[in-house]
């Protein structure tokens, strides 16, 4: 297993929940993350409570629309049970606690440099050649995996960047506050004890950025690609000490997820955009659905894809439909309010498709 975040991790424990013999390698020195938050919605929670994982976590009440320029209630849509925030450091952690209780080996500081011989072997920065009879790659969209399944395939700039920043709070309630605007939108939601507020901020525009989490900016550019939001979005900016800025790449679903004996899961097969949630809960059902299908990846991968691409394609018109301006603007908020008043519910019983879907069943 290459990769010790949320997929390579999960399909470790799923693999040695099965009688699997399982040996995970993390180029980093220890299993941390970027401080992030991130959504669990139910198709990936059912997936967490298979594999006995409970990460700290705070319910997810509703979806809330706002429009960011005059602060007014667009549509605030509730959320059946099963839909939390959590932060991506306590996730990763719960699994790397409950992946050494089942046996999983996991290396730390073992940097792939190259994977070769139809998968077979891994040749390590340190210069150690490891064989292997089966390899995932969970390793990511820059990683040694993707590298060798996909060392051809490149995406394309959406026109769009993101900032990332976590601030206090003290008093939040619990539901994802959107915060639309023509060209940009901001998302917030509570972490951990309810203290801290992750934001992500997305703004349109035609010169390109570097992809990644680790490249900073300075939180000025932030606050001024907001400027003119209603509040508590000045309020909130104000308080961002540090923030990470990221181009968002369209990678679309990798032309090929298999070569030899290794298979892409996760972001190395299907980085996913933010705009619905469903990066980590895609990542999880990878980590299942090919632990049960480990002897047969390809049929694995023919029974997947439909699933992904429907998510990646619903997560790309999301991101249209949050920075609309003008008529467009005022016909959707005018149709999304008067569902408001009539029946909000239906605004996420679109994704019943999605949320409903149990993959430890299928």
């Amino acid at each position: 297993m290459l990769g010790g975040g949320v997929a390579g991790l999960a399909c470790a424990i799923a693999c040695a929940q099965r009688g699997h013999v399982v040996t995970l390698l993390e180029q980093a020195p220890a299993l941390t993350e970027i401080g992030a938050g991130l959504q669990i919605a139910p198709n990936g929670g059912r997936v967490l409570d298979a594999l006995g994982v409970a990460p700290p976590a705070i319910g997810n009440a509703a979806i809330h629309l706002i429009d960011g320029l005059t602060g007014r209630r667009v549509i605030r849509a509730p959320l059946g049970p099963g839909f939390r925030f959590l932060h991506r450091a306590d996730l990763v952690a719960a699994l790397a606690a409950r992946a050494e209780a089942t046996g999983v080996a996991i290396r730390l500081g073992a940097e792939v440099a190259e994977v070769g011989a139809d998968g077979r072997e891994l040749r390590l920065a340190s210069g150690e050649t490891i064989a292997t009879s089966r390899l995932i790659g969970a390793d990511g969209a820059r990683g040694a995996a993707r590298a060798f399944v996909a060392p051809d395939h490149r995406p394309d700039f959406t026109g769009q960047v993101a900032w990332r920043a976590i601030v206090p709070v003290t008093d939040w309630p619990g539901e994802a506050r959107i915060h639309a605007g023509p060209g940009r939108h901001l998302v917030c939601y509570p972490l951990r004890d309810g203290t801290s507020l992750n934001l992500v901020a997305v703004e349109e525009r035609a010169e390109w950025a570097a992809e990644g989490w680790s490249r900073r900016d300075a939180p000025e550019n932030l606050r001024r690609a907001f400027a003119g939001f209603a509040d508590p979005v000045p309020g909130l900016l104000a308080k961002v000490g540090e923030v990470h800025l990221w181009g968002l790449l369209d990678h679309g679903a990798t032309p090929r997820w298999r070569r030899g004996v290794c298979t892409l899961i996760g972001d190395a097969a299907h980085p996913t955009l933010p705009f619905l949630a469903q990066g980590a809960n895609l990542a999880l059902e990878d980590a299942w659905t090919l632990a049960a299908m480990l002897d047969d990846p390809a049929a694995w991968e023919r029974a997947r894809r439909p699933r992904v691409a429907r998510a990646l394609r619903a997560a790309r018109g999301n991101a249209r439909n949050y920075h609309l301006s003008g008529a467009r603007k005022r016909a959707a908020h005018l149709a999304l309010r008067t569902l408001d008043r009539v029946r909000p519910s239906t605004l996420t019983g679109a994704y019943r498709w999605l949320y409903d879907y149990d993959v430890t069943r299928a």
